[in-house]
């Protein structure tokens, strides 16, 4: 099976979960025998043993290597801010759109043309920036095409209010021109059929894993956080972007709740977005701001160490379509508190759940993981081998079915 695949990120030039599934993936459907030449953007110094990695602006990456500025979640105003700021240090901001809906277009446009250069079986296409990518290669070869959402506008948004209508037209003329549409959990093809108008049965949920090869791992580093454990502090874990899909200020509301009975917790707060100004200033409001550490964005190495540190991961998203990271705490033994408006509580049974919206409930969850180590112990040892049986393996055999049934039908 040879797939042509279009991805606007790859590790380790990656911003969140997106790049890490698609490596997941890779990896996986490559040991299945999958033959996968996948596409970016913009020219980086990526190199995979899984994957023949090319790029959709016509030079080779032993010419020319830049560290890009695209990201899956980028805005319209943090592309322009990105590329101004190029500019502004000398960069070349001529490689890039002038604007982000741009750079979209000229992507989807070179993929037609790599797809009349390339030997391929079928196409596949990672989420709203790509898609555009992917129908040009199926115009121009007439070849199946998968889309793979991993999240929909309204995930982004947090619900239907103040969704960019752009992004909404072109993930639902992806997921229309799609033979198959992957969606990540229940709950993000729950949102495709009833916001999309996608058909039920063109539809298959195929949730996400995780490996040695896309975990995070570290050495146990961090002092800070280990003086704190030391003088009697249970630690709280908050990691990924601050925005409002992730819901980082129901975390800081859960906080207060919980620093009202236990002054012996530090909450850490480890991830950047547009609403760091706004949390920040929320914790100073609530009069916690004593108890709450800011670490910024953390990856590899760090992440793992923070992970292994915490005595509890909390993950409060609004809208989460899948969600890696209480995998990667859960494989480390840490035990984890998740949402139930997230696509991995539909999967996993050795974590705490709560609405996200409930932070009196979140708090009573917290309180009773740092307060009783036998529940803790518990959750970190049953949790670590739950984790140990979601993989990406699993996920590429569904993957690799769904792409032959469909190859097998031109």
């Amino acid at each position: 099976m040879r797939i042509l695949m279009f991805g606007w990120e790859f590790p380790p030039f990656n911003s969140g979960g997106l790049g890490v599934a698609c490596l997941g993936i890779t990896r996986a459907l490559s040991a299945r025998g999958a033959e996968i030449t996948f596409v970016m953007p913009k020219t980086l110094d990526v190199k995979s043993p899984w994957a023949r990695i090319i790029f959709a602006d016509g030079k080779s990456v032993v010419t020319r290597s830049v560290n890009s500025i695209l990201s899956p979640y980028l805005t319209t105003r943090s592309y322009a801010y990105a590329r101004k700021r190029i500019g502004a240090e000398g960069g070349d901001t001529a490689m890039y759109g002038k604007d982000l809906m741009s750079e979209v277009m000229r992507y989807a446009a070179m993929g037609g043309e790599i797809a009349k250069e390339e030997e391929f079986d079928i196409i596949y296409a990672h989420d709203w920036l790509s898609f555009g990518a992917g129908i040009e290669a199926k115009r121009v070869s007439g070849k199946p095409f998968i889309a793979h959402v991993h999240a929909t506008e309204f995930d982004r948004c947090g619900g239907p209010l103040g969704i960019n209508r752009e992004v909404y037209e072109i993930e639902k003329a992806g997921m229309e021109a799609a033979d198959v549409v992957i969606a990540v959990s229940q709950l993000t093809k729950n949102i495709i059929v009833n916001n999309y108008g996608i058909p039920e049965g063109k539809v298959r949920v195929v949730h996400n894993g995780i490996d040695a090869t896309t975990a995070p791992a570290g050495s146990n580093g961090l002092p800070r956080l280990r003086a704190l454990k030391a003088s009697g502090y249970s630690l709280v874990l908050f990691l990924g972007r601050v925005t409002l899909q992730k819901g980082p200020d129901y975390f800081i509301r859960a906080a207060q709740r919980v620093l009202e009975r236990n002054p012996k917790v530090m909450f850490i707060l480890s991830g950047s977005g547009d609403m760091d100004t706004h949390v920040m200033e929320l914790t100073a409001q609530l009069g916690i701001a004593d108890h709450v550490m800011f670490t910024g964005f953390l990856k590899g190495p760090e992440s793992a160490e923070v992970y292994s540190a915490a005595d509890l991961f909390v993950m409060p998203s609004v809208s989460e379509p899948f969600g890696i990271t209480p995998l990667e705490a859960m494989r480390l033994g840490t035990p984890v508190l998740i949402s139930k408006q997230s696509g991995v509580s539909e999967i996993v049974k050795h974590a705490l759940k709560a609405d996200f919206w409930d932070v009196d409930e979140m708090a009573n969850q917290i309180l009773a993981v740092v307060g009783f180590p036998g529940l803790r112990q518990t959750l970190s040892s049953n949790g670590c081998e739950e984790a140990e049986t979601i993989t990406w393996a699993e996920a590429a055999q569904k993957l690799d079915g769904i792409a032959h049934e469909f190859a097998h039908t031109q």
